[in-house]
């Protein structure tokens, strides 16, 4: 879609609220301003083809927990069309090859700029994580505000955690290292 048929389509939505750019000197340039962000957050990416991530190869302990926590991520929820954005903690136990700090977060930020589910988004980033290092375990944390549920709804603030864990971090003793290094930091 092109830069003047979503201003179009914002500029008909604004009208059929009874709201009129033409007139309206706090709306004159919002037409333009959504399309422009629709197509920044929406339009850089291949929806269909994940980041390259390449492994590095790796001779370690294969009892070590990397974990990189606090990462920000903004999406839009594919119901309503609203903003959620959180962090997301996600660790995963090397099998025979590491990541890249850097490629954690291209692939939540390559699932985040879609219109998304949390539960979808969390699920996809684990998937992805095992596609691209095959390791021993994974699990991603995501904490987000959604202002579907803010705005509309329910009308009450708050965070939804979701998660979705893969091989040993499926089992309990993994799961406890890895809340515990959660309240650590």
């Amino acid at each position: 879609m092109s830069f003047q048929q979503i201003r179009h389509h914002v500029e008909g939505i604004l009208r059929a609220l009874h709201l009129d750019p033409a007139r309206d000197p706090e709306l004159r340039q919002t037409p333009e301003r959504v399309a422009e962000w629709y197509l920044e957050f929406f339009g850089p990416l291949d929806h269909e083809k994940e980041p390259d991530i390449v492994p590095l190869i790796h001779e370690g302990d294969a009892e070590e927990m990397i974990l990189v926590t606090g990462l920000p991520f903004y999406s839009v929820c594919a119901h309503h069309l609203l903003p959620f954005f959180g962090e997301a903690h996600i660790a995963y136990v090397p099998e025979r090859a590491l990541l890249g700090i850097g490629s954690v977060g291209r692939l939540l930020d390559h699932y985040a700029r879609r219109p998304q589910l949390q539960e979808r988004l969390t699920e996809q980033v684990a998937e992805a994580l095992v596609r691209a290092a095959h390791p021993r375990g994974v699990i991603v944390l995501l904490k987000a505000r959604q202002l579907c549920m803010e705005m509309r709804g329910a009308k009450k603030p708050g965070w939804v955690m979701t998660s979705a864990a893969r091989g040993c971090l499926r089992d309990s003793a993994w799961r406890e290292e890895f809340f515990r290094r959660l309240t650590e930091r």
